[in-house]
């Protein structure tokens, strides 16, 4: 079976649609999260069938009664976790595949779904690759267009970069030209890609944010200052980071993870050059406990596209999330705090200690 990474999407047997949260997965199963499941009254189609997405507490359930053989205790993370068993795989979904076939039927005339939308989509594939230098097999789609389950009205594109250089030229690329028109001649191509618009403000605020973690005041700030999400002729797009193969380390089980408990921490960031993977890390120094599990913490991750870049070198932060001990190769311990433990994070977060905006 080929390799499964970040953000490719799994389809199964049992006419489920997982997405991979992981780049290494154990011998006998791919970790994925269940993401769209067969429902007749459900708002998405696809061959004739319908489907519906789920959230994490209800992705759980659904499985708990209907498959459970998609749910495992992991002898890594000591969690409940969601797999894939290899025999239920019935095809690996590749967002840069699905992008480069989406090209081709566009750029000759084929008939595809919700041409306007996909036309947007090749508008942001020319920009990063002409503005940023990106080849077009290193940029993808993931999200609801991935496996052809995108609604008429779809609202975003989950626009994926491969290679984390890659990505940092996509987003200084996005910085420099945000706002302006640009002209591709090689397309024969007027585009502009701007930041959040006013009117969509809220909506990405109310889908990223499930308490008040974060104001959104607070909110509108960090996501203009890491500028990892833009519009283009109103449509949203996130400019998502996934590892190239080549940097892709490890095997399963060569590290594991202790859940500690929950704490809150007040620190300073030494380092921020993982903020865009997939998990995002931050290394700190100064750990100051502000309660909850009291650990020699080192290194705090997020799981969340929402605190991706969200802090830089240098800055004074605080935290609260799931500390756990990580021991690599069974010698070498140390403790990270995770941000992010379910997709909507609530009452988990990372941000300056003094409110920005």
């Amino acid at each position: 079976m080929e390799q499964v990474r970040t953000r490719d999407f799994i389809y199964t047997s049992d006419d489920l649609y997982f997405a991979s949260t992981n780049y290494i997965h154990p011998e006998d199963r791919v970790i994925s999260f269940l993401r769209y499941i067969p429902d007749p009254e459900g708002d998405r189609e696809k061959d004739g069938k319908k489907y519906r997405k789920v959230g994490s507490a209800e992705a759980y359930e659904y499985l708990r009664e209907n498959h459970p053989d998609y749910l495992y205790f992991c002898d890594v993370t000591n969690v409940e976790m969601m797999g894939v068993p290899l025999d239920k795989v019935k095809r690996i979904i590749k967002p840069e595949k699905r992008l480069l076939g989406l090209k081709d039927t566009f750029d000759n005339g084929g008939e595809v779904k919700n041409p306007e939308l996909i036309a947007k989509l090749m508008d942001v594939a020319d920009f990063f690759h002409f503005m940023a230098n990106i080849p077009y097999d290193h940029l993808g789609i993931s999200g609801s267009i991935l496996p052809g389950l995108q609604k008429s009205d779809v609202s975003d594109l989950d626009f994926v970069v491969y290679g984390l250089d890659n990505h940092r030229r996509a987003i200084s690329a996005f910085k420099k030209h945000r706002g302006k028109e640009v002209y591709i001649k090689e397309v024969d191509k007027h585009i502009t890609v701007e930041g959040i618009t006013n009117d969509y403000w809220d909506f990405v605020y109310n889908k990223r944010m499930s308490d008040e973690s974060l104001t959104k005041e607070e909110f509108r700030w960090y996501e203009n200052r890491k500028a990892n999400r833009g519009t283009i002729n109103g449509t949203l797009f996130d400019i998502l980071a996934t590892r190239d193969y080549d940097e892709i380390e490890g095997t399963w089980g060569d590290t594991v993870y202790e859940p500690q408990g929950i704490a809150q921490i007040e620190c300073d960031i030494v380092s921020s050059l993982g903020a865009f993977d997939n998990p995002s890390s931050y290394t700190i120094e100064n750990l100051k406990i502000l309660e909850g599990v009291e650990a020699p913490i080192k290194e705090i991750v997020s799981f969340t596209h929402t605190y991706a870049g969200e802090v830089i070198d240098g800055e004074h932060i605080i935290a609260k999330g799931k500390v756990e001990k990580v021991t690599i190769q069974g010698k070498e311990d140390y403790y990270r705090i995770v941000v992010g433990t379910t997709r909507e994070s609530i009452d988990e977060y990372l941000k300056l200690k003094e409110s920005p905006a």
